[in-house]
């Protein structure tokens, strides 16, 4: 595992790739984790909770699970790099430059994900990181959820 600093531009824009990496590990969906999160969150849309009414008019033909869901599991599911970034005080998730839920992920189906580094930006809060994660159900081509993350390193508080 290569360490590199968060504040080694250079170092880390050698890290920019058009390749995603390798899948990390898989996470099972399960309905109890729909239901759990519908609690949580409030919605509780048939189309998630009702497993006999989404057997007779769901086009999925069963539950699906919140797309918010899916992003939620991404720090489970993300796979490792090959470098690690050190040195940094804390990092910030700074936001996102696309989220887009493209495919169901389906209750008891299990999801996993990889990603690829797109930029690197000197900030005056510290280095900006820019990745895509793919988030698909084992199995199948199309990712069902892409998610272009902002993580903003800061340095150490002195």
């Amino acid at each position: 595992m290569e360490n590199i600093r968060f504040d080694d531009i250079e170092k880390l824009k050698t890290k920019i790739s058009d390749t995603f990496g390798p899948f990390g590990p898989q996470v099972e969906i399960t309905q109890d984790m729909i239901n759990k999160f519908a609690a949580l969150t409030g919605d509780h849309q048939w189309i998630h909770v009702d497993v006999e009414r989404c057997k007779r008019e769901s086009p999925f033909k069963q539950p699906i699970a919140h797309g918010f869901l899916t992003l939620s599991l991404i720090p489970t599911i993300r796979a490792v790099t090959d470098y690690q970034i050190v040195g940094f005080g804390n990092a910030t998730n700074y936001g996102a430059d696309k989220l887009r839920f493209t495919a169901p992920v389906p209750a008891g189906a299990k999801v996993h994900a990889r990603s690829r580094l797109l930029g690197v930006e000197k900030k005056p809060a510290g280095t900006q990181m820019t990745t895509e994660i793919n988030v698909h159900v084992v199995g199948q081509e199309r990712p069902a959820l892409i998610y272009v993350m902002l993580v903003l390193y800061h340095p150490p508080m002195k």
